[in-house]
């Protein structure tokens, strides 16, 4: 899949099934739980003549939730072909799934 920013957000939001996704939240939002907090990271090219041949942005995903075992770490999985689980952790009581995710 690929598309705008936007795109992956309404996306994102459907699969969640809540409006409580974030594109880099500032650190005073007050967030809902649970929810997917989305960082634009890095991006992929692959050159070829002199020019990018190949060009894909990555993002980092953070699924929060207060569940153990969320079943969105699978759905996140199977509906995105380009995407790979990173770590999980705990953090105020909160558990963190991070994904990497290639748009």
């Amino acid at each position: 899949m690929t598309g705008t920013t936007l795109d992956l957000q309404n996306d994102l939001k459907k699969l969640l099934g809540s409006d409580n996704v974030y594109f880099q939240p500032p650190n005073n939002l007050r967030m809902e739980y649970p929810c997917i907090v989305v960082n634009r990271s890095s991006t992929k090219q692959i050159h070829a003549d002199n020019r990018t041949y190949f060009y894909t942005k990555r993002y980092t995903l953070t699924y929060i939730s207060y569940e153990e075992d969320p079943d969105m770490v699978d759905t996140l999985i199977k509906h995105y072909k380009m995407c790979t689980y990173e770590r999980s952790f705990i953090s105020d009581n909160l558990h963190h799934d991070v994904f990497i995710l290639y748009w």
